[in-house]
């Protein structure tokens, strides 16, 4: 067969988690740092390549299509991400891995993956990409992240959830095949999709709003997301570091339910858990 059964891939999932809570530290922080700094590079294409196109369907459909290279990175390269990494929970579920390995491992990795992630941000404001347009994209980073800092915390979480189901289903996808061209076409289609509905990471969100504030302390960006968007000072007050984290946590509790709950647990239940 070319490819592998579900089955089969919720056993290497279990296994891939049993593995993944015995990692070292230093292990897991430089494939969280790649895996955040791959998510970067998903996000930053995908926000110069939108950032120009005036219809919303338009602009998110060329986003989706670029946005997927990050996970297939991952997967393919070798990094620990965040949202994919909810899914050790089944090995926990399963009782092959401790409850304490996995919050070891999703701590580490959630920060590491935020260095990798807010290294891409930084390197993207002092590389002249965010010049484009005269400052248009410089303008439309500054968007973006005033965007997420201003979500609400609730749509946050259900934005976050349904995000994180579409992101563990590519995961497993790409694990049925046996074969590259296979596996990029299984990330393809869910990542596609969870960012042409807009759909709440909080990896990608730890390029986005970094990305985000360094951008807003270039006087160019400033003025033209003023004449673009009509942004204000006011509003770019609210834009740091300490309101980051309005965005961060319930995406991440929705992120983290989406996973653990919603894929995790129904696939657990549904091909490993033993009738009674």
């Amino acid at each position: 067969m070319g490819f592998q059964t579900i089955t089969e891939v919720i056993e290497q999932n279990i296994q891939n988690g049993i593995k993944k809570t015995n990692l070292t530290t230093k292990k897991l922080i430089l494939l969280g740092i790649a895996a955040g700094f791959f998510i970067g590079i998903g996000a930053e294409a995908s926000s110069l390549a939108m950032h120009g196109i005036s219809n919303v369907g338009l602009a998110r459909t060329v986003a989706g299509a670029v946005f997927p290279m990050g996970l297939m990175l991952i997967v393919l390269l070798g990094g620990e991400l965040f949202t994919g990494n909810c899914l050790i929970s089944m090995a926990v579920y399963d009782k092959k891995a401790k409850l304490k390995g996995m919050i070891r491992n999703l701590t580490i990795v959630y920060i590491s993956n935020f260095i990798g992630a807010a290294l891409m941000a930084w390197m993207i404001n002092n590389c002249g990409q965010l010049n484009f347009s005269d400052g248009g994209a410089g303008a439309f980073t500054i968007k973006v992240a005033l965007g997420k800092v201003g979500i609400d915390p609730m749509q946050a979480i259900v934005s976050g959830i349904l995000c994180n189901v579409l992101v563990c289903l590519a995961i497993f996808m790409a694990a049925t095949a046996k074969d590259v061209a296979g596996k990029c076409i299984a990330i393809f289609f869910p990542i596609f999709v969870f960012v042409i509905s807009g759909f709440e990471h909080c990896v990608a969100n730890m390029y986005y709003i970094p990305a985000g504030i360094f951008a807003a302390h270039n006087p160019l960006y400033v003025a033209k997301a003023t004449e673009l968007y009509g942004i204000t000072a006011e509003q770019l007050s609210g834009l740091n570091f300490g309101t980051m984290f309005s965005n961060l946590v319930p995406v991440t509790i929705g992120n983290v339910i989406g996973g653990m709950v919603f894929v995790g647990l129904l696939y657990w239940y549904l091909y490993r858990k033993k009738e009674v």
